[in-house]
C-alpha cells in the first residue's frame, strides 16, 4: 500500500521554532556582514577616486610648472592644458580658485571669475585653511537631479611660478571682467570634480550582488541549521527506534501469551515464541498467509474483524493438526492508519488448557470435600448398626451350632458385615485429613518390598514384573506406609487390567535439574476409555464390578499430601501409564 505524504509533514518534523530561531540568529549576522561589505566598497571607491583626483592634480601642477616658466605663449598652453585635462573620461571640470573663493581658472571658460562656494555639513569650507595645509580634501556633492560628483581639492602649488606681479591674459575669455588671471595672490586652491555616474552604476550592481549574496548565505545558513537539526533528530530518532525495537522485541518474546501480527493482506508479519509453541507453528512462518498457518477457527474470526467491529475478545476451541482440542482465549484488534484504512491486525491469545484443568481440579476438590463430609457422617451412623448386626450374627452362629444351614447364613452375615466395615473404614479414611509420618527411606529395598506384595498375584495372572531405579537416587523423605498403600493399589489395578497376562514395569528416576522424583507404573492391559479418564480419581467411580471406587481417590489424596502429583495416560488396547511425582527431599533438607 503506497501512502502519499500529507501536507505539513515537513513542518511537523521541523518545528517552526527552528526557522524563527535561525532567522533571529543569522539575519543580524548576515545583515551586518552585507552592510559592512557595502560600506567597505564605498570607502574603497572613495579612496580610488581620491587617488585619481590627486594624480590629476599632480599631473596638472607638473604641466603648469612647465608652461608658466616662460612667456605668454606658455601661459596660453596652461589654459589649454586645463581645458584638455577636463576632456578626460569621468572628469566634469577642473578649476583653480583663490582663498576668497574666486575662480581664477576653470575648464569651462564661462565660470572664470565666479565665486566658488563649498559647504560641508551646512558650513562653508574655509579655503584659506585648506591653502595653508598640504593635505588632500575630498567631498561628495549631489545635484538637485540626484547626480553625484566627487570633489578632490588641496593647495595649488605649481613649483617655479613667479609669486608676485605675474599676469596671464585670456584672450579666449570674453566673459572675464578683466580678461586676465591675477597670480599676485600667493595662496590658491585647485579642485578636480569627478563624475560618479559609472561608479554609482557599479555601486548599484555591487549593492544588488551583496544583497543577493547575503540572502543566499542567509538561506544557506538557515538550511544548514535545519539540516543539522534534522540530522540530529534523525540520529536521535534512530537511536530511540533501536531502543524501542530492542525493548519491544524483548517484551514480545518474553510475553506469557502468544502474539501474532498480520498485515493488510492477512499475511503473517511477526509472531513470538509462545505463539509458535502453543500452535505448533513452523519457525519459518513469517510472510506466509494466515489461512495456511493458523487454525481455521482462529483464522475465520480474525478475518471478520474490521467489517462490523475492530476489537474481538472471546474464547474458542481450536482443532490442532494432531487431533487434540486446544481451548484459547483470543483478543484481536484491527490497526488503522491516519486515513482510517486497515493497515493490519494484531492478535493476542492464551492457552486455557491449564486453567481449565485447574478449574476442573478445584471443582473436583469442592465436590470431594462435600462427599467427604457426607461420608464421615454416613460412616459414623453405619458403623454402630454394623457392630450390632455382627454381634447378633455371632450369637446366632454359636446358638445354632447343630444346624448347618444357620451356620452358613451366620457366616455370610459376618462376612458381609466385615466387608461393609472395610468400606466404611475406607470411606472414613477418604473423608478425614491425611496425616503423614515422614522419614528418610532407602528407595531400592522399599520398591523391592512393595513389588513382593503382589508377586504371587502377578504370577497367577501370568504377568511379568520389571523395575529399575536410576543411579544417584538413594533415599527420599516420605511416609512409607502411605506410599506403600498407593503403590499396592496401583499394582492391583494394573494386574486386574491385564486379564490375559502382560508386563508390569515400574521405574524410578530423577529428571535433570529437577527437585522431584518421577515414579512411573506401566501395564500392557486393556487401557481406559477417554471419557472415563477425567473421572478416574472421583470417589465411587470404578470400572470393576467388585471395586468400591475409593482406591484411586485415596491414593490421589495421599500423593497431594506429600506435595506431589499423580497423572494417568491411557488409550484403549494400548495399556496405561501412571506417573507420580514426589518432591525429592532428604531428612537433612527438612531440618
Amino acid at each position: 500500500m503506497i501512502k502519499k505524504n500529507r501536507p505539513g509533514k515537513f513542518w511537523n518534523e521541523v518545528p517552526a521554532l527552528v526557522f524563527v530561531g535561525s532567522l533571529l540568529i543569522l539575519t543580524p549576522i548576515f545583515a551586518y556582514t552585507t552592510i559592512d561589505n557595502i560600506r567597505r566598497q564605498e570607502r574603497n571607491t572613495e579612496i580610488l577616486l581620491g587617488e585619481k583626483g590627486a594624480a590629476l592634480i599632480r599631473s596638472f601642477e607638473a604641466g603648469t610648472r612647465i608652461g608658466i616658466t616662460s612667456g605668454p605663449d606658455e601661459i596660453r598652453q596652461l589654459q589649454k592644458l586645463l581645458y584638455e585635462t577636463a576632456q578626460q573620461p569621468d572628469i566634469e571640470y577642473l578649476l583653480v580658485a583663490d582663498t576668497s573663493g574666486t575662480i581664477i581658472a576653470h575648464s569651462n571658460y564661462s565660470y572664470t571669475g565666479v565665486m566658488l562656494n563649498l559647504f560641508s555639513q551646512n558650513k562653508k569650507i574655509d579655503l584659506g585653511k585648506i591653502a595653508d595645509s598640504k593635505s588632500l580634501f575630498k567631498q561628495i556633492i549631489v545635484s538637485p537631479e540626484g547626480k553625484r560628483t566627487f570633489l578632490v581639492f588641496r593647495k595649488f602649488s605649481p613649483t617655479g611660478l613667479p609669486q608676485t606681479g605675474s599676469i596671464i591674459s585670456f584672450f579666449n575669455n570674453p566673459i572675464s571682467k578683466k580678461g586676465i588671471i591675477n597670480f599676485t595672490s600667493p595662496e590658491k586652491v585647485i579642485l578636480v570634480a569627478l563624475d560618479m555616474s559609472s561608479v554609482d552604476e557599479m555601486r548599484k550592481i555591487y549593492f544588488r550582488d551583496a544583497i543577493t549574496t547575503g540572502v543566499i548565505l542567509l538561506l544557506t545558513g538557515i538550511s544548514g541549521i535545519i539540516f543539522l537539526f534534522m540530522v540530529q533528530g534523525y540520529r536521535t530518532t534512530r537511536i530511540s527506534l533501536k531502543r524501542i525495537k530492542v525493548f519491544s522485541n524483548t517484551l514480545v518474546e518474553h510475553m506469557p501469551v502468544g502474539l501474532i501480527a498480520l498485515d493488510s493482506f492477512h499475511n503473517i508479519v511477526s509472531l513470538n515464541q509462545v505463539a509458535k509453541m502453543t500452535l505448533t507453528i513452523d519457525q519459518e512462518s513469517e510472510g506466509k498467509a494466515a489461512q495456511d498457518v493458523l487454525p481455521s477457527e482462529m483464522n475465520e474470526r480474525i478475518l471478520h474483524l474490521g467489517n462490523e467491529q475492530d476489537i474481538m475478545d472471546k474464547e474458542i476451541t481450536c482443532t490442532m493438526p494432531d487431533g487434540r482440542s486446544l481451548p484459547l482465549e483470543i483478543s484481536a484488534a484491527v490497526l488503522r492508519d491516519q486515513e482510517n484504512g486497515i493497515s493490519g491486525t494484531i492478535c493476542l491469545f492464551k492457552d486455557l488448557s491449564e486453567e481449565k484443568a485447574l478449574k476442573h481440579e478445584v471443582e473436583r476438590s469442592h465436590r470431594l470435600a462435600s462427599v467427604g463430609k457426607l461420608a464421615a457422617g454416613v460412616a459414623h451412623e453405619v458403623r454402630n448398626p454394623l457392630s450390632s448386626i455382627k454381634g447378633f450374627a455371632t450369637y446366632f452362629k454359636e446358638r445354632y451350632k447343630d444346624i448347618p444351614e444357620d451356620q452358613q447364613i451366620s457366616d455370610i452375615m459376618i462376612q458381609e458385615v466385615d466387608r461393609l466395615n472395610r468400606v466404611v473404614g475406607q470411606l472414613l479414611e477418604f473423608a478425614r485429613p491425611i496425616t503423614l509420618s515422614l522419614r528418610s527411606i532407602p528407595l531400592e529395598p522399599f520398591m523391592e518390598k512393595s513389588l513382593k506384595l503382589v508377586e504371587r498375584k502377578a504370577q497367577e495372572a501370568h504377568i511379568k514384573t520389571e523395575w529399575s531405579i536410576s543411579s544417584g537416587i538413594d533415599s527420599c523423605l516420605m511416609d512409607p506406609d502411605r506410599i506403600s498403600q498407593v503403590l499396592l493399589n496401583l499394582y492391583i489395578n494394573a494386574i486386574d487390567a491385564m486379564e490375559h497376562g502382560g508386563t508390569l514395569t515400574v521405574t524410578v528416576s530423577k529428571p535433570m535439574e529437577k527437585c522431584f522424583l518421577l515414579l512411573q507404573i506401566r501395564d500392557t492391559g486393556i487401557g481406559i476409555e477417554e471419557q472415563d479418564l477425567e473421572h478416574i480419581f472421583d470417589p465411587y467411580f470404578t470400572t470393576k464390578s467388585s471395586g468400591t471406587g475409593l482406591g484411586l481417590a485415596i491414593s490421589h489424596n495421599i500423593i497431594e499430601a506429600h506435595g506431589g502429583e499423580i497423572n494417568i495416560e491411557s488409550k484403549p488396547g494400548q495399556g496405561t501409564v501412571i506417573s507420580i511425582t514426589i518432591p525429592y527431599k532428604k531428612e537433612t533438607d527438612e531440618q
